[in-house]
């Protein structure tokens, strides 16, 4: 019943004029770089982070969630009208979506990627609302030991469960933590890696790393590659959405094991592009009209919408209650998070709750007046395509160099973020993930601070890191994630010998 009375309290919050009004700039924007392909969720929340500088702490994580939502939401546009997927995790909703607007039928599918949209992240923000201040009451028992189990499991968990090569994803990390260790050490108090620059001497700014690195670097990316939009009209009326939302019912079991699916990959750090694919996967193995997938089947675009926008929302789950991201998007509201002075994890809940139960709130809040907006404003952003892309990147670059200068006032960031626009751009054209970065940056400072806080306490020895059983657990599954391939591997070639004997 305290969740329930903190929810309704969180309500107060969200209902404030002001949040309601950030709450639907957010999505707008939100759709915006959801629509525009070369952006994404986690480059529209970096870009825009600075705007929200002078807003109370509160105001600003619900717009920047918005954006997030609304990315969710924009992502289907371009993939059924166009099929041109504005995010990773719409591909797997062209499969079907762009067939069903060939067909006339993109008031349809449109309809129902908004609505299992919607349905997804409904899901997910209940089991949020039920489930975070459990983990975050459970998590108050940790250490400086505990602490850095939990930090560890992280970054097994993007090297074993990722499907990038888990070399690249180690390389990729390892950037991450070295640009961390920039700065004064805060338990020596000694510099590292400063070479004498003392524009270096706190570091690295989170900020404007990630603004160079997926804004600039997505950005360098696409301009090379040329993108032109080609225009699409589409329109949805009530009549189209009656009929739609009368024919979803009969497709519960697909929504509701593709929420499932969603929220899992969103807790881990899985994300929701494999979500997607695998809840599509799974559909068409099962569905009944599993021949008819790739030709138009609404079905193949219930299921990915549905889980992928569950698997965004169940994202900031381990967030919230545990300080560990769950996604990209996640680790960059996390570092607004820390430039705000709020530290997630257990004692958000104790030391801040109108502000994680405003949070909570507001995404109930947030996702309603999401499929509210994309139903009634399609022809509006679709329209947004027709703009070239060469009048669209200035823009972004400017705005890019806006919110890197407005951080502390100082050209010198300008110039890094360009330094990292260009790294963001290699590690692409090399394929190299940036989801480990981001998280390294993010967390680097905080696993090594635990880390040498829990030798420093142990006298040196890593047993300690296995001297009790809720550590030695955490540890113990880290492992597991760090080797899960090559333990997948080992029980299918198991299982083929016993077949052939």
């Amino acid at each position: 019943m305290e969740e329930i009375a903190n929810l309704f309290q969180g309500f107060a919050v969200a209902l404030q004029p002001f949040n309601i009004a950030v709450m639907v700039l957010g999505i707008v924007l939100g759709v915006i770089i959801g629509v525009l392909p070369g952006l994404g969720g986690a480059n529209g929340v970096a870009i825009l982070l600075p705007l929200t500088f002078s807003m109370p702490p509160t105001s600003a994580i619900i717009m920047l969630s918005c954006i997030y939502w609304g990315a969710l939401f924009g992502g289907a546009i371009t993939s059924i009208l166009f099929n041109i997927p504005g995010e990773p995790w719409s591909v797997a909703t062209t499969f079907d979506g762009y067939p069903m607007a060939q067909q006339g039928k993109a008031a349809e599918a449109l309809t129902a990627a908004f609505t299992s949209s919607f349905v997804g992240a409904l899901f997910a923000v209940v089991m949020i609302t039920l489930v975070a201040p459990l983990v975050a009451g459970f998590a108050l028992r940790f250490g400086p030991a505990e602490k850095f189990a939990v930090y560890f499991l992280a970054f097994c968990s993007f090297v074993g469960l990722s499907k990038e090569p888990p070399f690249k994803t180690i390389a990729a990390m390892m950037i991450g933590f070295a640009l961390a260790a920039v700065g004064l050490d805060s338990i020596t108090g000694q510099l590292r890696l400063t070479f004498g620059s003392t524009e270096l001497l706190n570091g690295f700014d989170f900020l404007i790393a990630v603004i160079g690195l997926f804004g600039l670097g997505e950005i360098f990316l696409t301009m090379e590659e040329g993108l032109r939009f080609q225009g699409g009209k589409a329109k949805i009326d009530l009549r189209v959405v009656l009929r739609t939302w009368m024919s979803l019912p009969q497709y519960w079991m697909t929504s509701l094991r593709s929420c499932v699916i969603g929220c899992w990959m969103g807790v881990t750090p899985a994300g929701a592009t494999p979500a997607s694919f695998m809840s599509y996967g799974i559909a068409k193995r099962v569905s009944k009209n599993g021949n008819n997938f790739g030709k138009g089947e609404i079905e193949g675009v219930i299921a990915p919408e549905t889980a992928a926008h569950a698997a965004g929302t169940a994202a900031l789950l381990p967030m919230l209650s545990l300080g560990v991201p769950g996604s990209p998007t996640a680790a960059v509201l996390l570092g607004g998070l820390l430039i705000w002075g709020l530290q997630p994890g257990p004692m958000l809940f104790v030391e801040q709750k109108e502000f994680v139960w405003g949070l909570i709130a507001s995404m109930y809040l947030g996702n309603l007046v999401g499929l509210i907006i994309v139903l009634t404003c399609v022809p509006v952003f679709a329209a947004i395509l027709r703009v070239p892309f060469s009048i669209i990147a200035p823009l972004i670059l400017v705005l890019c160099a806006i919110g890197a200068y407005s951080v502390h006032n100082s050209t010198f960031d300008v110039v890094m973020m360009l330094v990292f626009g260009i790294i963001g751009y290699a590690l692409k054209k090399c394929n190299y993930p940036l989801a480990p970065l981001v998280l390294a940056i993010v967390l680097g400072d905080k696993a090594e601070e635990a880390f040498r806080q829990s030798l420093l306490g142990s006298q040196g020895s890593l047993g300690i890191f296995f001297s009790n059983t809720l550590v030695s657990s955490i540890m113990i599954l880290g492992l597991i994630a760090l080797f899960w391939s090559v333990i997948q591997n080992g029980f299918t070639r198991l299982r083929t010998r016993t077949a052939a004997a």
